[in-house]
């Protein structure tokens, strides 16, 4: 039946009178909601005492200064905030369901939000029902409800049924239904029990959990410190204000703030970069677990295949004939024309769509459309089969089955010389790489219908076979993956020869051993988990097959990436580390199951995703790394004066250290983020999800940056101060030491591996503007009277500038020397390998 469905203004009309299709309203400005949190963070809590302490001494413009860094600091955050949340959003628009509904006579999909009370909706197998509506016209379907009753088992549903009404956020399992909408959003039986679906905890990820127990740890020993050192300085000058500004300086400089910023401008940019690469991610915190994937289970079909399942050969039992439709001209048989009789109505199975092609150009007279459905038994059974009842015009009944040959065979009652030779056609079509169908039919005399198609007694007609041809790029994506060190494992319902055949075809690297569905569901777990490191193609595999090797890969230690389509990959895709779903043929299901949505069904953007993933895992780590490397200096030039007696005490004030932390965030946040990723990342192993981010092996490196940058600023300082200068000269000569060194860190840290002078190559605009301005800033300061004043600086001659500027390199550069020697030794280890 054609289906007209609603007109543009029909839909207009029905919005505005019964509203959206959303279950919960969207907070439109999150802005208050960014500026509560910023107000609970320990460092706008500092900024804010400090400033009041210089309001309540009389120092009018420093309490000034410290209110405009309150606002800058706030400022920035809500900028990155906003932009990490604006990309999360957007990415959350992009990944939500769609649904197929009747427009002005066409079939169009449309997101979910945008059905309205009285659209035609068309949900399919594997679906979930995007609204509240009653069935107008159902073929083979059924639908599972669990979510509103709890109940697992699913429903058969038509118009005729006894409650013709599908439920929004109910899954359909089988065949397709026509159904006008009746309720939306709040209204639907969903909305009405305030269940949102799709609404599920998000548990914190290893790196999350790190980075708040680090940054805890730091705000806990920033607080003993403060304390500390605000009566240690009460103790020897008893001014209590000014002693609250000294501990106030160390609790500044100790926070590690731009951690947490950093960390969530990296996962929500890097999940909009995975956009741009035609990957949808339903959470920016996949891109942590991206790089690490070392091993990806792939289905064949549409992933490494075209997906085009075109009819090639149809092989008919009674006549002998075969038909190669590559190289014969068709004819219209029995066998053909009971696979139609035996396709859905609406089909949307790449195969069946090709027997309908093939059907309306071969067929004498299409007797289907005038034809009326008396019964039909859903795809079932292991293996599955399907079998449906029609009536023609002129009364003559029909009843066709088509499915897997096994299922088939095993209802009919062929001669052996028959069953010899449908074994070796069956043989020839498999390792030609084609997936074959059985056809048959049963005695259309019979009074009274089965209750399953099991108990059927089918004449075999033949066999249809379909080509699905590699995808043109899959042999060099398969290799990007190999040399990326990750393995690649074929997972496929196929046939094992069709299965071997593709795997050939498309390069997969396997030694040609094939484990099948019944054998893993055989095997015990840990001989299992032997077989799934060895076995690199499985065949004839059923959902508890998919999910078993998952779990058994999970077991070796390996992080998995599985991707999957339909309604049965939704178990596996959620258990895999990384669900990968196929955007243009996958069922919203497999979506709404998996962490990643291909948007072109194109396997070639995973490796993009991959090295995406490898260069936010590097550049966060470089620039936590600078983060710690720039603090340790701040924090130690704040507290040795101090400890060790010297006789200036109080080198930096909140003044000195919120302008450090001024341009210490940007850089982190931006520059390091914009890196591109380094030149040998996607030749390396994954790394191990094991590692701990925060382990001394990972930071050891920093801290001795750190330390080294401590040694430049205060021993410049010290020289200074034992030749007899003034406070102002020293404070300012190891200020100035203390920013050359950032802007060199932030130079040497692009890299541990590669020369400064290599780096200098990578392409980073931002790079030139940040550190342009954090030099402009420092001549600013040191030349304009009222900020010199400000800070209380001085002048300082242009030969001491440049002694500062010879420090801070050598403070710095060192490690270009260990780079150098770490070069040499890998380069010697190749080598030798």
């Amino acid at each position: 039946m054609e289906y007209k469905g609603l007109s543009d203004h029909e839909v207009i009309a029905n919005r505005k009178a019964f509203g959206s299709n959303v279950l919960v309203d969207e907070t439109k400005n999150p802005i208050w909601g960014i500026l509560l949190e910023i107000i609970k963070e320990p460092l706008f809590v500092i900024l804010l005492v400090a400033a009041s302490v210089y309001f309540i001494l009389g120092e009018t413009t420093e309490g000034i200064i410290m209110l405009v860094a309150i606002g800058l600091v706030s400022g920035i955050s809500i900028f990155q905030e906003n932009k990490s949340r604006n990309a999360v959003n957007a990415l959350k628009k992009l990944s939500s369901p769609q649904a197929k509904v009747y427009r002005n006579g066409k079939v169009v999909s449309i997101p979910t939000e945008e059905i309205v009370v009285k659209d035609l909706i068309l949900v399919e197998d594997g679906n979930l029902v995007p609204a509240d509506a009653k069935i107008i016209e159902a073929h083979d379907f059924s639908v599972n409800e669990s979510i509103l009753t709890g109940e697992s088992l699913s429903l058969s549903k038509d118009h005729l049924s006894e409650s013709p009404i599908i439920f929004q956020g109910t899954m359909v399992d089988t065949g397709n239904c026509v159904a006008e909408v009746q309720a939306i959003g709040r209204k639907t039986e969903l909305g009405k029990i305030g269940t949102s679906l799709g609404e599920i905890e998000q548990t914190k990820t290893p790196l999350q959990t790190q980075i708040k127990s680090f940054v805890k740890s730091m705000v806990i020993f920033g607080a003993i410190a403060f304390l500390l050192v605000w009566g240690i300085n009460y103790y020897i000058s008893r001014d209590i204000l000014n002693a609250l500004l000294q501990g106030l300086t160390l609790a500044m400089s100790i926070l590690p703030e731009e951690i947490p910023v950093a960390f969530s401008t990296f996962m929500a940019l890097g999940a909009y970069r995975l956009y741009k690469s035609k990957v949808i991610t339903r959470s920016p915190y996949t891109v942590e677990t991206l790089g690490a994937a070392t091993v990806i289970c792939t289905d064949k079909t549409g992933t490494l295949t075209e997906n085009r399942m075109e009819l090639k050969v149809v092989f008919d039992v009674k006549s002998g004939t075969l038909q190669d439709f590559a190289k014969d001209s068709p004819v219209f048989n029995e066998t053909l024309e009971y696979a139609l009789w035996a396709s859905e109505i609406l089909p949307f199975d790449p195969m069946e769509k090709s027997i309908h092609t093939f059907y309306e150009k071969m067929a004498p007279k299409d007797e289907r459309k005038a034809a009326k459905m008396l019964h039909e038994y859903p795809l079932g059974g292991k293996p599955p089969f399907m079998t449906h009842i029609f009536q023609k015009e002129n009364g003559e009944k029909i009843i066709a089955v088509k499915g897997s040959v096994e299922g088939v065979l095993g209802q009919s009652h062929l001669s052996e010389a028959d069953s010899k030779v449908v074994a070796a056609r069956l043989e020839e079509f498999t390792q030609k790489g084609f997936r074959v169908l059985a056809v048959g039919k049963a005695d259309p005399s019979i009074q009274a219908y089965p209750k399953t198609q099991q108990e059927f007694e089918f004449e075999f007609l033949g066999l249809v076979a379909f080509y699905d041809p590699p995808k043109k790029n899959i042999q060099k994506v398969l290799n990007s993956f190999y040399k990326a060190g990750i393995e690649v494992k074929m997972i496929t319902g196929d046939y094992l020869q069709t299965a071997a055949a593709i795997a050939v075809q498309v390069g997969l690297k396997s030694d040609g051993s094939i484990m099948t569905g019944d054998e893993v569901m055989a095997m015990e777990e840990s001989g299992l988990q032997q077989k799934a490191k060895e076995t690199h193609v499985f065949a004839r595999m059923f959902p508890e097959a998919k999910l078993k090797v998952v779990e058994a890969l999970k077991q070796n230690g390996e992080i998995v990436a599985m991707t999957g389509d339909g309604v049965n990959d939704g178990p596996a895709l959620k258990a895999a580390h990384i669900g990968i779903a196929m955007g243009k043929r996958g069922s919203e299901v497999a979506k709404s199951a998996a962490a990643l949505v291909l948007m072109d069904d194109d396997l070639g953007h995973m490796t993009e995703a991959v090295a995406l993933g490898r260069r936010i895992y590097e550049n966060l780590k470089k620039a936590i790394q600078y983060i710690i490397s720039i603090h340790i200096p701040i924090i130690l030039i704040v507290l040795l004066p101090l400890v060790l007696g010297w006789e200036f005490t109080l080198i930096f004030t909140p003044i000195h250290v919120i302008f450090l932390e001024l341009i210490m965030g940007p850089t982190c946040s931006i520059v390091f983020e914009n890196e591109p990723i380094e030149p040998d990342s996607m030749t390396k192993s994954p790394r191990k999800m094991s590692q701990t981010f925060f382990s001394w092996a990972e930071l050891s490196m920093s801290v001795v940056q750190g330390l080294a940058i401590t040694g430049a600023c205060l021993g410049f300082g010290f020289y200074l101060m034992d030749s007899g200068q003034p406070e102002t000269t020293v404070r300012t000569l190891i200020f100035t030491t203390l920013v050359f060194s950032n802007i060199f860190l932030t130079l040497v840290n692009r890299s541990f591996y590669f020369s400064v002078f290599k780096t200098l190559t990578y392409p980073n605009k931002l790079i030139p503007i940040v550190l342009g301005i954090s030099f402009g800033l420092l001549v600013m300061i040191l030349t304009v009277p009222a900020f010199m004043k400000v800070f209380d600086f001085e002048p300082v001659s242009f030969n001491l500038l440049l002694f500062s500027l010879l420090i801070s390199s050598i403070g710095v550069f060192w490690i270009e020397i260990w780079k150098f020697f770490k070069r040499k030794k890998e380069g010697k280890l190749v080598m030798m390998n």
